[in-house]
């Protein structure tokens, strides 16, 4: 279990170095400005359906499917033609309607800013396409227990991201951010190269070719998966849903703001995504596989070794975080364009998300063991209710607080979202856990 814990701890670090490295650049090149915010607003739909995806939900959905199977090659080739086409109908969609869809995810935008959004909102959509096909060459590539490419593989974003920052160096904001757009389109084509190449090595090229080819009627694993996926994308969206309205919501404060949101949440998940994120990851296929062989003792041990590691861990990130906040922002951040006043703004923010680190870091791993117990729809309430509240806090701390109101409000959310996990798994059962 720890092996690829590490693994993926290790992949996903390699890629939020570069990341942070991307950031830096952008920081400095861009600033914190309207540009700024205009480019992550354009990139935040994308990116918030990649973190859902990447993160669980498909590959919760379709492991225990495909695993139940009687023809997976069949099973896998049906189940990716038919998201892949409504994926790209959907991308295609969004082209049409940029605007439209602009004037939604940029509702407090003025009219001039929405102009420049729409293109770049529609350029960056594609990125989904590419994204989806990683995942699901990805989650065949877990059944084969292989983490490390696709933990390695999201640098391979952050390194074309780098170069399309230092190829549009001096040039206007405007020109800068469509080379990022295009940037994002590269990044995700040479993650789908990547696992291609490994997926060929496994042979899963081999079984879609199969699949392809294959007569065989749907069966009943695709409707195991149908009825699990949507479930499954609500309880692993909480965090990042939250996030994604923290961005529409501050479209309406102060130039800036969304770019103060947007740094702060990617130190956010780094501990989130380096420990959390990685142990869930790793967990789940063994849990499942115990837990649907009524291994119960096993699985429990899996949960307490789990859960007493993340504990332990995020307990300390938070602690550093917290009281590093205006250290770690000035020596990431401000350099060019990004000023002091950037800092403090973004620092504050970073502290109020930061103490919603240890809520949202434990509830990933009583997710998965709610996805190994078929509760999917379970996991889905818990979420929306989460969110219900995510927006109440959110309304109620904007005006006040700004920015930091709205990170404040994901946090209240997460120990929320922590509670109803707990509540579900049985609190009998969580005080075994933390007591043996």
């Amino acid at each position: 279990m720890f092996k690829a814990i590490f693994t993926n701890s290790f992949g996903i670090l390699f890629s939020r170095i570069l990341g942070f490295i991307r950031d830096l650049l952008t920081a400095s090149i861009l600033g914190a400005n309207i540009y700024s915010d205009i480019f992550f607003v354009a990139f935040k739909l994308p990116n918030l359906f990649r973190r859902i995806f990447a993160e669980g939900a498909f590959t919760q959905s379709f492991l225990p499917a495909f695993s139940s199977a009687v023809y997976k090659p069949s099973f896998s080739f049906n189940i990716l033609k038919k998201f892949f086409i409504i994926i790209l109908l959907l991308s295609i969609i969004v082209t049409i309607f940029a605007p439209y869809i602009t004037n939604i995810l940029a509702f407090g935008f003025n009219n001039e800013a929405k102009n420049i959004a729409a293109p770049l909102i529609a350029i960056n959509f594609y990125y989904l396409d590419f994204i989806f096909l990683v995942t699901f060459l990805a989650s065949l590539l877990q059944y084969k227990n292989h983490f490390a490419t696709t933990a390695f593989s999201t640098g391979l974003l952050n390194i074309s991201l780098i170069i399309s920052l230092l190829l549009s160096y001096n040039k206007s904001p405007l020109e800068i951010i469509y080379y990022m757009s295009f940037g994002v389109l590269i990044g995700g084509l040479l993650q789908l190269i990547a696992h291609l190449i490994t997926a060929k090595n496994f042979k899963i090229l081999k079984l879609l070719e199969i699949g392809c080819k294959s007569k065989k009627k749907p069966e009943l694993a695709e409707q195991k998966f149908q009825k699990a996926f949507l479930p499954s994308i609500f309880g692993n969206s909480t965090a990042h849903i939250s996030a994604f309205l923290d961005t529409w919501l501050a479209t309406f404060l102060i130039s800036g703001s969304i770019s103060y949101l947007y740094y702060a949440n990617r130190l956010f998940q780094l501990p989130l995504a380096l420990f959390a994120i990685a142990t869930s990851v790793a967990v789940f296929p063994k849990l499942s596989k115990y837990l649907n062989n009524n291994e119960e003792k096993k699985a429990n041990e899996i949960m307490k070794k789990s859960f007493w590691f993340l504990a332990i861990i995020l307990l300390i990130a938070t602690i550093i975080g917290f009281v590093g906040a205006e250290f770690i922002v000035k020596l990431l951040f401000q350099r060019g364009a990004f000023t002091y006043t950037d800092t403090l703004n973004t620092t504050f923010v970073l502290q109020m998300y930061i103490l919603g680190l240890i809520p949202f870091g434990l509830s990933k791993i009583f997710l998965s063991y709610l996805y190994s117990t078929h509760r999917h729809m379970k996991a889905a309430k818990i979420s929306a209710i989460s969110l219900g509240w995510n927006i109440v806090f959110s309304l109620i701390l904007i005006y006040p607080m700004g920015a930091s109101g709205l990170a404040l409000a994901s946090t209240l959310t997460g120990y929320l979202l922590f509670f109803l996990t707990i509540k579900e798994f049985g609190f009998a059962n969580f005080k075994n856990l933390i007591n043996h």
